[in-house]
């Protein structure tokens, strides 16, 4: 409407008296929730039961906590959401290597899909991501919590009941088409946690399916990664990264205490000239004069 901002003074500053307020109102609000991380014991201890269960259910919510944790994914791009702007990753996203070489996931004889040693994501409209774009990761080393099985897992049961190309991956077929949906996994691990949370400083009511973007990424923080890394990888275009991370991580402040005593005993540059002493008269600089 053209009217100046009644808040501000001529100088464009915030009136005092409505600074302090706002200052007051922040020290009163509590301090900010936000899901803790999960350790991989209970993260592993959660896939290992489901893929215990004889049900496609139970493997493919395996299957998707795995990728949600090892990619750093968004829950909608691993889980149905009531989101509407989710982009779920699907079949044709997925590509298989051997090696360097690919192969062609949704013709090759099933059995070779076994022989893939990289797994790549590629994007199409997710999230800060952009369009054609690869992430990929190789095998773990554990075969039951394995980001390469897991697609691997995915793609030959959506194979085998003839699904499109454009199929989510949370998707499963048992005498009909479901859907993995975010609820679903957030109970199962906070069915996990509440059983084998309390001996690791964490409660049902800490976590939910947005744990496993911070638990892939305290992971990799715990291993020395670099950060520059970790927001390659988790698609963080600023530091707000910062906010998945906790410093409670018992690994990544174990070793703070030392490093500071071996390396708190330093100097300083000067950065002002040091007052000379006065000479007495007739002396040094003013002999002569």
């Amino acid at each position: 409407m053209g009217y100046s901002d009644p808040r501000l003074l001529p100088s464009g500053k915030l009136q005092f008296r409505l600074s302090r307020q706002l200052a007051y109102y922040s020290k009163q609000d509590p301090p900010p929730s936000r899901v803790k991380p999960i350790p991989s014991g209970i993260l592993q201890h959660t896939v290992t039961l489901l893929r215990l269960g004889n049900h496609a259910r139970a493997h493919t919510m395996a299957d998707m906590l795995t990728l949600g944790f090892y990619f750093l994914l968004r829950p909608g791009e691993y889980a149905l959401t009531s989101n509407p702007d989710s982009s779920p990753f699907t079949i044709q996203d997925v590509h298989l290597l051997v090696g360097q070489t690919r192969i062609p996931h949704l013709s090759c004889p099933t059995e070779a899909l076994d022989r893939a040693t990289f797994v790549c994501l590629e994007f199409t409209t997710q999230k800060n991501g952009i369009r054609g774009e690869l992430i990929g990761l190789g095998r773990s080393g554990n075969s039951a919590f394995c980001p390469v099985q897991a697609i691997i897992n995915r793609i030959r049961h959506l194979r085998t009941f003839n699904a499109r190309p454009s199929t989510p991956l949370y998707a499963f077929f048992y005498h009909a088409w479901f859907a993995i949906s975010t609820a679903n996994l957030t109970a199962e691990l906070r069915n996990s946690v509440a059983t084998l949370g309390a001996a690791m400083g964490l409660s049902p009511d800490d976590i939910s399916i947005r744990s496993l973007r911070s638990s892939g990424a305290m992971a990799l923080l715990c291993a020395n990664v670099d950060t520059d890394r970790i927001r390659l990888l988790g698609r963080w275009r600023s530091d707000e990264m910062l906010r998945y991370l906790h410093v409670q991580a018992y690994p990544v402040v174990a070793t703070l205490a030392p490093a500071m005593l071996r390396h708190g005993n330093f100097s300083l540059l000067q950065n002002q000239q040091l007052p000379q002493p006065r000479l007495p008269p007739g002396t040094g600089a003013t002999r002569g004069l």
